[in-house]
């Protein structure tokens, strides 16, 4: 996919810099949380739970940023659909419990920070509910730098396109305005379903060679990377 025409916002105040890109959509853990190893261990442990059969780590990690029940379902197809609701809330007790040793990757709040300066609307596009974003912002003091986000329990989960529709219309913006960074082909495909351009982490859950079927504008391997790529293209 080629890089959109950059342009002038001249809504913006004088001086914004010519874009590529006016909304850059975020995925959440794997891409600014480094949560992928413990979301992984949760998702065994609550399986292990309920009697199901433990999913390796490459299964497990497969389905974070799908919506909780949907991710789980996946991750665990012999556990009959009675138990959901306590596989559902053995998770949630298992995340809670560390949800303290959780944190955003280095570089993370110095890049949204440039973003914004640069007259960028910045949002998160995340597969984790509502009520568990909400907790994840305040825990990490993140909730003045974006200016929307969507979840998977009040949208669609992913590679549903609906999150990043909704972020559209909020903010009257064509697709190809639209840059979505994920660290999932969930998060790719949801940005190819909805006619938005999309970047890849490497250092999250999915193996990077899963990427180019889903056509992102590149791949970063570090935070640097995504700093400098965004910085220079976006």
């Amino acid at each position: 996919m080629p890089l959109p025409t950059p342009h002038e916002d001249t809504a913006r105040a004088p001086g914004a810099r010519t874009r590529a890109f006016d909304l850059i959509a975020f995925d959440w853990d794997g891409t600014l949380f480094d949560s992928t190893a413990i979301i992984t261990r949760c998702i065994q442990a609550a399986v292990r739970d309920v009697g199901g059969t433990v999913p390796s780590d490459l299964t497990a990690s497969h389905v974070i940023g799908m919506g909780l029940m949907q991710a789980l379902a996946h991750a665990a197809p012999d556990v009959p659909r009675e138990k959901y609701p306590e596989l559902g809330a053995r998770y949630r007790h298992h995340y809670m419990a560390h949800q303290d040793d959780i944190s955003l990757f280095d570089g993370v709040v110095p890049l949204l920070t440039e973003l914004r300066q640069r007259s960028h609307h910045l949002a998160v596009a995340t597969g984790k509910s509502r009520a568990g974003l909400d907790a994840a912002l305040r825990a990490v003091q993140l909730q003045g730098l974006f200016d929307a986000s969507r979840t998977a329990d009040e949208t669609a989960g992913k590679p549903h396109p609906r999150m990043l529709q909704e972020l559209m219309r909020e903010f009257g913006l064509e697709p190809q305005r639209v840059l979505m960074v994920g660290d999932t082909t969930h998060d790719l495909q949801m940005a190819r379903n909805a006619g938005c351009a999309s970047v890849a982490v490497s250092y999250g859950a999915h193996p990077v060679d899963g990427f180019a079927a889903c056509g992102p504008l590149y791949v970063a391997h570090s935070v640097a990377q995504l700093r400098d790529w965004l910085l220079a293209h976006a």
